[in-house]
């Protein structure tokens, strides 16, 4: 939810963009000009008051709380209460996760067995959340900046790895499209942060590619998970050998 500073704010840009001077602001709210100064600069109002100097500006308020939400800083990692809340229920997960994909209401209820009803459900508890920000229509804008990941030890990556690694892997990665590499060396510490950036810049490719192709019919789109590791293991049955 946008505080009233916030809102303050992005009036104050409103009014620099529409060339409206405090002396017009104030001939139009009915005020002395010093005391729009100094409503302004306190950036404490009551939201009739906000809602008075949209109606100057001739904008909407709704599209003004719109614009604050759009500027607040996006999420790279959640609590570890927000993912504990998000992985306490599967459904809400898997909600969680169609969001992730950018999937709409629509979506998901015709692709899974969630009434319309539960569909809306689960995104206001996201929206409570911090995940998404729920708009009219059942239409939302995610709340997790583009290098989002969970938490590597937190609820939701523990969930995984003790529910789908093993589902994950048991594929034969050998359809269209389809590939598993493993590879082992010994390499220089120092070059080792260099490849794990060319791995986050195939995950972000991955990522626009994805929302790139929302444009496609669902009949062109086939979903893939992309997983993608590196770091410095042995096999334990390997281990055990050394001497």
């Amino acid at each position: 939810m946008s505080t009233t500073a916030d809102l303050v704010i992005a009036l104050k840009k409103e009014l620099k963009a529409a060339q409206m001077t405090y002396a017009d602001l104030a001939l139009a709210l009915g005020l002395a000009e010093s005391s729009v100064k100094r409503m302004l600069a306190k950036g404490d109002m009551p939201l009739s008051r906000i809602d008075a100097i949209c109606r100057a500006l001739k904008l909407d308020f709704a599209d003004l709380a719109r614009r604050v939400a759009d500027n607040q800083p996006l999420l790279a990692q959640m609590t570890q209460e927000q993912e504990r809340a998000v992985v306490a229920d599967k459904k809400l997960l898997l909600v969680a996760i169609c969001v992730l994909s950018h999937w709409t209401l629509e979506q998901i209820v015709s692709s899974y067995r969630l009434s319309e009803a539960q569909g809306i459900q689960y995104l206001a508890q996201l929206d409570r959340i911090g995940i998404i920000e729920l708009r009219p229509l059942n239409r939302y804008r995610l709340k997790l900046a583009k290098a989002f990941r969970w938490r590597p030890h937190g609820p939701v990556m523990s969930y995984f790895r003790e529910n789908a690694v093993l589902d994950y892997f048991s594929g034969g990665f050998d359809g269209a499209g389809e590939g598993l590499l493993l590879v082992h060396g010994s390499i220089s510490r120092s070059l080792a942060p260099s490849f794990i950036e060319r791995l986050q810049r195939v995950a972000q490719d991955f990522a626009q590619q994805h929302l790139a192709d929302q444009k496609l019919a669902d009949k062109e789109r086939e979903g893939y998970t992309l997983l993608l590791g590196m770091r410095s293991w042995e096999f334990a049955a390997f281990a055990k050998l050394r001497r």
